[in-house]
């Protein structure tokens, strides 16, 4: 459009061979799919980008009324392509950073204009071999000073609102002869395509993603350090990092922002350090990403690399994680150890969430089990060290650790992120899965599962309403107990044989467990934070546990079975007076854990 009126594109030659180049220095198409009803692309997607603009510049003015869609989907393509046949191309390489086609008329009215070569590629590349620029339909010099113009044209574009990335196209109106030349060896390319006569640039608006800013700000939230490495000029690549947040709109990039060949000019130690500080790489080569990957990893640092064609192979491989494209290369895929099917940088921070909540849960699900378990432990132990009566006999045990406990750890399973979980800093791989701050967290609320137990058997003996009122001497005592003996004068030995204790003993057990089930929906928010609803799994495991004790208190033969007896109203306020203070301490060990001891982390 000029003035906002549409232009027809025949009307000047400098935009018929302009869409000229476009359709022959192409390998891809474009295919109507008539399933899906749509377009889609055939090759590479910067290449299909200017199949479409030569369909949308029309410039021999074809009817695409009369075609059907199949027909009209490269049909402009395919006029300019009857007219020059592509007899060879010289393919893209990182050094020239250009391609090109050999192409010779077919049609008698070209025929006199003879062989040309087609080249496209990097703008400072192919410009630099231009030596004559194509004006309307005339060729004229091209000068220092216009081709700085053309250059700093091209840089607004690249770094511009737009941020366009922009392909020069050039000419050689009189290529040597293809017999002349030599097509195996790929370093004569470069003399091929030279004295060049500039035809025009095109600029491809290639945007991010809405949501990719985002994600990298979480990411830089989360302690993950973004590097963009691209093919694309430096001044474009810049300009995309600072729309994503990568670099702040006024931030100074000099020493945070190379190209393949500055990179190359500094000594191995700068490489190094240009790794650790830098983050965006331009005009790279394959090779670079290696060398990019190799530095990063001699600082211990644990690489992600995301890439799509086979030149990608060798980086994807020697990253930690190698991430390749749904959409790209087969080699790729093979070499990476992850495949995003839907080509979003935003799949790789939920990716990361995921990865970060599931090592959480296996961590509550440990947490769970482990002080349970402690608890029992100190159970049996503090009851033969005082002499006291069995609090919890075998049956009891197994009935908890094989069916009560095992619901809610399954449930834990299923437990949201924490909301912090992406603002914490990445856990060195090395670090144990239980640090010793945790492990004493499991014992504190071991060893209260413990004492709770037996303070809930001992209860029932010293201070029941309906029980026998024995003294703690007698309890510790109790084996001692007949009717001979006068310190047992006023009490029936049977008492002790009564399921009260156990029963009493069991209720708290499973109890504080079903507490210490919902503390772990969080390793350190508090349940005020996150309650437990937001994993509803775990409520539902909790009410089932809690039903199966019940099942075993109230419903024949199973009361016999496990040695218990039904409570009263009384007696289970008790259970839950001795139970629930297990939040209470939980929470002031949450506590400590968010304020200290993550701090003492973060410092060293």
């Amino acid at each position: 459009r000029r003035a906002e009126q549409p232009v027809h594109c025949g009307q000047f030659d400098g935009l018929v061979e302009l869409a000229t180049i476009c359709a022959l220095c192409n390998d891809s198409a474009l295919d109507y799919n008539e399933a899906k009803g749509v377009y889609e692309k055939v090759g590479e997607a910067t290449e299909t980008a200017l199949t479409c603009l030569v369909e949308k510049m029309n410039v021999f003015d074809t009817n695409l009324q009369a075609l059907s869609r199949v027909e009209r989907a490269s049909a402009c393509n395919a006029v300019i392509k009857q007219l020059m046949r592509k007899e060879f191309t010289l393919e893209f390489s990182r050094d020239r950073k250009s391609m090109s086609v050999y192409c010779t008329p077919t049609v008698p009215g070209l025929a006199a204009q003879g062989s040309k070569m087609f080249v496209k590629g990097a703008p400072e590349s192919v410009i630099e071999r231009c030596s004559s620029v194509r004006v309307g339909g005339h060729t004229v010099p091209l000068t220092a000073t216009c081709r700085e113009q053309i250059l700093a044209k091209i840089r607004d574009w690249g770094s511009g609102s737009d941020t366009l990335r922009c392909l020069a196209l050039a000419t050689r109106d009189a290529p040597p002869r293809k017999e002349d030349m030599q097509l195996d060896d790929c370093s004569k390319f470069v003399q091929y395509e030279t004295d060049l006569t500039f035809v025009g640039c095109v600029g491809m608006l290639d945007p991010p993603r809405p949501e990719v800013a985002a994600c990298i700000a979480r990411c830089h939230q989360a302690g993950i350090r973004v590097v963009m490495i691209t093919g694309d000029n430096k001044g474009t690549a810049v300009a995309i990092c600072r729309r994503l947040g990568i670099f702040g709109d006024t931030e100074d990039v000099v020493g945070k922002a190379y190209t393949g060949r500055e990179f190359d000019d500094l000594s191995p130690e700068e490489q190094r350090h240009a790794c650790r500080t830098a983050c965006c790489f331009a005009r790279v080569e394959p090779a670079h990403k290696s060398r990019i990957v190799e530095n990063l990893q001699s600082f211990n640092e644990i690489t992600a690399m995301t890439g799509d064609g086979v030149n990608d192979a060798p980086a994807l491989k020697k990253a930690e994680i190698g991430i390749a494209m749904g959409s790209g290369t087969a080699v790729a895929k093979s070499a990476a150890e992850m495949v995003l099917s839907d080509d979003n940088f935003a799949s790789i921070v939920a990716a990361v969430e995921e990865g970060r909540a599931i090592y959480n849960n296996m961590k509550q699900f440990i947490r769970y089990l482990i002080s349970s378990n402690v608890g029992e432990v100190v159970c049996i132990f503090l009851t033969a060290i005082l002499g006291l009566p069995e609090a919890l006999i075998p049956v009891q045990l197994l009935w908890v650790n094989l069916v009560t406990d095992g619901l809610p750890a399954t449930a834990l399973g299923f437990n949201p992120p924490d909301l912090d979980i992406m603002e914490k800093l990445p856990r060195n791989p090395h670090e144990a899965l239980i640090s010793g701050w945790l492990f004493f967290r499991y014992l504190a609320i071991g060893v209260y599962v413990g004492l709770a137990t037996v303070a809930a058997a001992t209860w029932w003996f010293l201070y029941d309403p309906e029980g026998p009122h024995v003294t703690f001497y007698q309890l510790r005592n109790f084996l001692k107990c007949s009717k001979d003996n006068p310190l047992f004068a006023d009490i029936d030995c049977e008492v002790f044989e009564s399921r009260f204790p156990t029963t009493m003993a069991l209720s708290v057990l499973v109890t504080i467990e079903m507490c210490n089930a919902l503390n772990s929906v969080s390793e350190n928010q508090s349940l005020l934070r996150m309650p437990p609803w937001l994993n509803p799994w775990l409520l539902a495991a909790v009410a089932m546990s809690m039903a199966l004790h019940f099942l075993i208190l109230l419903v024949p033969p199973l009361p016999l079975i496990f040695q218990v007896t039904p409570l009263s109203g009384r007696q289970w306020v008790v259970v839950l007076q001795i139970s629930l203070p297990v939040i209470l301490l939980d929470e002031a060990l949450k506590y400590l854990s968010r304020n200290h001891m993550d701090e003492e982390k973060h410092q060293k």
